[in-house]
């Protein structure tokens, strides 16, 4: 049984012709740990909002388990205290005059539940945070990660079928985003529940989600695992969205030494190459070559960006050891055959590689 439903939904807000969310269908399986990944005003977070029952669907059906929530045709919509949903919002919304323990317990107390299950419930949730130390504290009193545990605290306490997550990360700092993956990854393992998780963050996407969908303009370009996504991309949008530093494309027409890549591959308007595919100063068994010029190499702790260019156009490369190449040397280029995405004139993913001759 699919967790949720989604089947040729769209949304037009009042007084705008264009869609925010343009024939969308999807499912979602149950355990699943989903991720809604695009750049900002593609739809993810309005989408995210449609299956909460925050907002209604201008065209469309929406099912939770068996159940229809929305069916804009005829007339259905279920309030989303009815949806059996819990929802992590960007901002804690956390009560400041409540204790931990009472903002956790909030929601259980509106919803009636017995005070000896709604203590176990909510002791339970403490422990899998690790905030149990904090209960008597106020928001005001922790740190912007343990306040972000105390809101995925509350929710949990609810035994949410699914978790709705709208960005939640966001308003930490790189070493606590990097600490709560870490805790999505355990909760999601330890518990099964299904997630759908709304994030700009392609890398937040890539460590945390089973799948990914990435949308752009109200549409659903792909959906696919992290790997797929990354390695195997259905478009010129999704493959340049993805990554960083982001691929080097290389245009019909242009007159670069790169150029010879596009040249080796007729049929396509595009190429792309990412920059962990380029080696520099080196060639590979059935590499494509051409010279360029080594303008900085930018290290990043455990890694290395190498910026080149070829005459015409700059390109990125990346190395996890020390580029064997200096600042200002003139040197080669090479990429693997196998390595190049070809796309056609509007975009699509030619899947075929050619060898170059």
């Amino acid at each position: 049984m699919s967790a949720i439903t989604i089947d040729r939904v769209a949304k037009t807000y009042a007084g705008s012709t264009a869609r925010s969310v343009d024939d969308l269908s999807l499912t979602v399986e149950q355990g699943d740990f989903l991720c809604l990944l695009g750049p900002s005003g593609c739809g993810k977070s309005t989408t995210l909002r449609m299956i909460a029952g925050l907002e209604l669907p201008t065209e469309g059906r929406i099912a939770i388990a068996d159940a229809v929530v929305d069916d804009a045709a005829r007339g259905i919509h279920t309030p989303a205290e009815r949806r059996g949903l819990g929802f992590v919002f960007q901002s804690y919304a956390l009560w400041p005059h409540l204790t931990v323990r009472q903002n956790v317990e909030f929601g259980l107390t509106m919803q009636k539940i017995s005070g000896r299950e709604r203590r176990e419930r909510v002791d339970h949730a403490l422990e899998t945070l690790a905030i149990a130390t904090y209960a008597d504290r106020y928001p005001g009193a922790l740190s912007g990660g343990q306040q972000q545990r105390v809101a995925i605290a509350r929710t949990l306490a609810a035994r949410p079928s699914v978790m709705l997550l709208d960005e939640p990360l966001s308003n930490l700092d790189a070493r606590l985003r990097l600490e709560m993956r870490a805790e999505f990854q355990r909760i999601h393992r330890e518990t099964g529940t299904t997630m759908v998780f709304v994030t700009h963050d392609q890398w937040e996407a890539m460590t945390l989600a089973t799948r990914i969908v990435v949308m752009n303009e109200g549409r659903v370009q792909q959906v696919g695992s992290p790997l797929d996504i990354y390695q195997d991309p259905a478009n010129r949008f999704v493959a340049e969205f993805m990554g960083s530093p982001p691929l080097n494309v290389i245009e019909r027409g242009e007159t670069g030494a790169a150029a010879r890549v596009l040249e080796a591959h007729p049929g396509a308007a595009s190429v792309g190459l990412r920059p962990e595919a380029l080696r520099f100063g080196e060639a590979t068994g059935d590499a494509l070559e051409f010279p360029v010029t080594i303008d900085a190499l930018l290290p990043t702790g455990g890694s290395w960006i190498v910026e080149a260019s070829d005459g015409h156009r700059r390109l990125f490369g990346t190395s996890t050891s020390v580029p064997a190449v200096r600042e200002g040397q003139r040197t080669t280029c090479a990429v693997s055959a196998r390595d190049v995405l070809r796309f056609a004139d509007d975009g699509t993913r030619i899947a075929e590689r050619l060898v170059a001759a």
